[in-house]
């Protein structure tokens, strides 16, 4: 178990307002809304405050539901009750007498119109999207509830069959759901199109089940986990298809001719294989078409709002893009490190927006300073957020090149920048530099095989690199040094780099 919090990326979220519209034309809510106005000034209900028969069908046709043999029309009605009821946009008022001793199907008590009721008709987003928020919850937990129905159809000659024996656990089914919602968010918060301003992109449904199902470790998925995974994947078709009224998803099911193949093979739990070279994930050479049909899933930006309200409750921290905006350079160079790249760009540019740029480059280059651990990932973060300055920055960035520390740095930014009259460097601040940045890449966890390419690279441009990089006086440099032993892929080189990380650790040693 983490020690920690969940630590999620950021998202773009909608204004309140826009996200307030969304949510009071959720079929879910919208039809609790419309009970509501339609049992008011209030309406008998049973002793579980339910509907009466005859009121039940004239809500179905307030609704416009039809009333059909299979009552399905009943039962979306009966849901939107349920929803108002839960929701607080009706209060039950049922004596606790009659509640006891009145039979089912018979006027126990009065639904009324609740205090919910007032604040959405006021239309404060907030309060809309809270009660919006209230519906959802409620349906996700009918979600995770076990299906009656499908419990009828199992029994046999009139014998009672209990949960247990159906092996279903609706707690255990609330935290299958929530997982799969939670997971969904970071698989789509990771992606670049996350902050875009069209939003995210859908993700297979194979995809989220095998992040619920396959070990990070795990580089090809066994047989027995890709069944699970398929396994999963139908759980999750069942529950989403539940969840479309509830303006958290957009859903595309799992192709029906998919499972009806499935129910042809005659084996239980079987399931067409996935497209061949998935490996229970989908990779840029499938075609998206045939991905598509064993189902695509997305949070819609109300859904977005909705799970990042979860998560923050939960302890989470789950960042908003434009939280930052007025914060202070530190604040925003320590969270930019954890950010994928264009939520970082798109950050950056709101904390920039209202500020002059030579008063943000200074406060940039303030809070990059320092020799702890996480100071070489803010300066380059610090440093990639300064591309995002023009000239105005100038005399901000030619303050600080005598700077042991942020001299390299503004060197780079006044070079790129066109700038004229740019001292040299000497060797010294050219290798202090190289050994922040690399500390920088290493701590960010960059791929492997990238870092690898860039140290050979480096390398290879300057003779006797080792020589002089291991007298380097930088917090990181032995460190640096043996990340980069075992990244060269050449042995010589390799070796040359294990000796010069131990000579500056018995260096650092002697000057501690």
């Amino acid at each position: 178990m983490s020690e920690g919090p969940l630590v999620l990326p950021p998202v773009r979220l909608l204004p309140a307002d826009d996200l307030a519209r969304l949510a009071l034309a959720v079929p879910l809510l919208d039809r609790a809304l419309r009970l509501t106005r339609w049992a008011t000034p209030e309406r008998p209900v049973d002793a579980m405050g339910e509907l009466l028969d005859d009121d039940l069908v004239a809500a179905a046709a307030e609704l416009g539901l039809p009333v059909d043999e299979d009552e399905e029309g009943l039962a979306e009605t009966a849901q939107a009750w349920g929803v108002a009821v839960d929701t607080g946009l009706l209060v039950l008022e049922i004596d606790e007498e009659a509640e006891e001793s009145t039979p089912a199907g018979e006027v126990a008590g009065r639904a009324l119109p609740g205090e919910a009721y007032e604040r959405i008709t006021a239309g404060l987003p907030q309060d809309v999207l809270d009660i919006w928020l209230a519906a959802a919850e409620s349906a996700l937990a009918d979600a995770a509830a076990p299906d009656f129905e499908s419990l009828r159809e199992v029994m046999d000659d009139g014998d009672q069959v209990l949960l247990d024996e159906l092996d279903w656990d609706p707690e255990k089914e609330a935290e299958f759901l929530d997982s799969a919602l939670v997971n969904l968010y970071a698989l789509m918060a990771v992606e670049d199109s996350a902050v875009a301003e069209d939003g995210p992109d859908a993700v297979p449904l194979p995809v989220l089940a095998a992040s619920l199902v396959v070990p990070d470790e795990m580089d090809q998925p066994s047989d027995a986990v890709l069944e699970e995974v398929t396994e999963v994947m139908m759980r999750l078709d069942d529950h989403f298809r539940l969840l479309a009224t509830t303006g958290l998803l957009d859903y595309q099911p799992v192709d029906e001719a998919l499972i009806e193949e499935a129910e042809g093979d005659g084996e239980a739990g079987s399931f067409p294989e996935f497209p061949e070279g998935s490996g229970g994930a989908v990779g840029d050479d499938l075609d998206p078409e045939e991905v598509s049909r064993y189902g695509m899933v997305l949070l819609t930006p109300l859904g977005v709002h909705g799970m990042r309200e979860r998560l923050v409750d939960a302890g989470a921290q789950a960042p908003a893009i434009g939280d930052l905006a007025g914060g202070s350079g530190v604040d925003l160079l320590e969270a930019l490190t954890g950010y994928p790249d264009q939520a970082a760009r798109v950050e950056a540019e709101l904390w920039l927006e209202d500020r002059k740029p030579a008063d943000a480059a200074r406060e940039l280059l303030a809070a990059a300073r320092g020799d702890d651990a996480g100071a070489p990932g803010r300066r380059l973060i610090c440093q990639q957020t300064l591309t995002l300055l023009g000239a105005e920055a100038e005399p901000a960035l030619r303050e600080v090149l005598d700077d042991r520390v942020l001299g390299g740095l503004a060197r780079v930014w006044l070079t790129e920048s066109g700038a004229a009259d740019i001292p040299a460097p000497d060797a010294d601040m050219v290798f202090w530099l190289t050994i922040d940045t690399l500390a920088a890449q290493l701590a960010a966890d960059d791929a492997p095989e990238i870092l690898a390419d860039l140290v050979r690279d480096l390398v290879a441009r300057h003779d006797g690199f080792f020589d002089a990089a291991w007298r380097v006086d930088h917090p990181a440099t032995a460190d640096v040094l043996e990340a980069m032993g075992r990244l060269h892929p050449d042995r010589k080189s390799a070796k040359d780099a294990r000796k010069a990380a131990f000579k500056a650790r018995s260096r650092q040693g002697l000057s501690g």
